[in-house]
């Protein structure tokens, strides 16, 4: 019995493409860039930074970025929530929706947009605020552009400073989200995987 749990749990690390280094076997860089992250996060090395962490570099600009976009972004936390979600079910990215569900209700979701989301339906009754968040990373993924009065929309609510903050948590989750996608980061047992859609 212990000698075939031995063998499972063998096979699971030797499936992993980005695993986990331990902080023992860190080399310089990664020592530095790991003090640097703890710094500036108050905690570990954690989730996406882990794969990241096999090039400190990029995990470094990485987490600096996200200290902005993640908690002072021009278009503030709950619309940030909002595309969060939008990124992290385009690219079916569980660990990122299991973060990120539970602070975006917190941060002021309502529990039926939250719900559209995870089921690829557009929520049925949004603020205006959410509406045009939603429609702006709708068009950005999809279309891989946005539209005249959409642009205007969110400029016309958050500036130009809001509308680059708002393309920039889309592209930096979108980041994660490959990072995460291309490492088959595994979420807690007590995860709930999103459903895939058809491709």
């Amino acid at each position: 019995m212990l000698a075939s749990l031995i063998s499972i749990t063998t096979c699971a690390y030797a499936a992993d493409r980005l695993p986990t280094i331990a902080p023992e076997n860190y080399n310089d860089e990664q020592k530095q860039a790991a003090q640097d992250f703890e710094a500036n996060r108050k905690v570990p090395v954690f989730g996406p930074f882990e794969p990241l962490m096999h090039s400190p570099q990029v995990m470094t600009l990485a987490r600096s970025m996200g200290d902005y976009l993640r908690y002072k972004s021009a278009i503030g936390n709950t619309l940030s929530e909002l595309a969060i979600l939008m990124t992290a079910r385009e690219w079916t990215q569980d660990y990122e929706w299991y973060v990120h569900q539970p602070i975006a209700l917190k941060a002021g979701l309502k529990k039926e947009i939250v719900d559209a989301i995870a089921d690829g339906r557009r929520p049925g009754v949004m603020s205006a605020d959410e509406e045009m968040v939603y429609d702006f990373c709708i068009e950005l993924q999809h279309n891989k552009r946005v539209s005249e009065p959409t642009f205007k929309r969110v400029e016309s609510r958050f500036g130009k400073k809001g509308t680059v903050d708002l393309t920039g948590i889309v592209a930096y989750y979108t980041l994660l989200a490959m990072e995460l996608n291309v490492a088959e980061y595994q979420i807690p047992a007590d995860g709930k995987k999103l459903e895939r859609f058809p491709q």
